[in-house]
């Protein structure tokens, strides 16, 4: 019986061990910003699944495209239904890892510049992407943060002809992550 008690104790510490490394996720944010002749697009979205294992580094992150919110409803009509097609293609995923996770120190408060490399799906179409970013811990939170550029040739998404001169080919993203750890 004693035997059976320690086994539980130690599977019990194992799995909290396992677990107290992971952060998650439900209301991360990102915002996409393109500037063309015609004018400025604009869109931010608050319902990104994100993930990090701080022991490998393993970083996804998961967003609806429909959650994309525009300044003005034409904008996000055409953006779901012409450009990114999100009955089509519903997701974007990141999958990939914080390559110098090692230089975060989860046990300790302040902010750790974070590589991040790993594939980006979008539209259907997945590329390579890599970005510098930071992490800030403070407590048993991590808030995440990174910028980066794409082309939208590079996954197919096509800008019609009669507007092709004043939008702009490439879109920036940033990526806003406040991790809790899991419990």
């Amino acid at each position: 019986m004693k035997k059976l008690i320690i086994l539980v104790f130690c599977l019990a510490f194992v799995s909290f061990a396992a677990n107290a490394q992971k952060f998650i996720t439900k209301t991360g944010h990102i915002k996409f910003y393109s500037e063309g002749s015609l004018e400025k697009i604009e869109a931010h979205n608050h319902q990104v699944n994100a993930g990090l294992d701080a022991a490998s580094g393993d970083f996804v992150f998961k967003v609806l495209m429909k959650s994309f919110e525009f300044e003005k409803a034409l904008m996000q009509e055409h953006f779901n239904e012409n450009y990114v097609e999100s009955d089509k293609f519903p997701n974007a995923l990141f999958t990939g890892k914080v390559t110098n996770i090692k230089d975060v120190n989860i046990a300790k408060n302040g902010v750790y510049d974070a590589m991040v490399e790993g594939k980006l799906t979008l539209h259907g179409v997945t590329q390579n992407a890599k970005t510098k970013g930071s992490f800030e811990v403070k407590s048993d939170k991590i808030t995440g943060s990174a910028k980066f550029s794409i082309l939208l040739s590079d996954y197919n998404i096509k800008i019609p002809g009669a507007v092709a001169n004043n939008i702009s080919k490439s879109v920036e993203i940033t990526v806003e992550v406040n991790l809790e750890k899991l419990k």
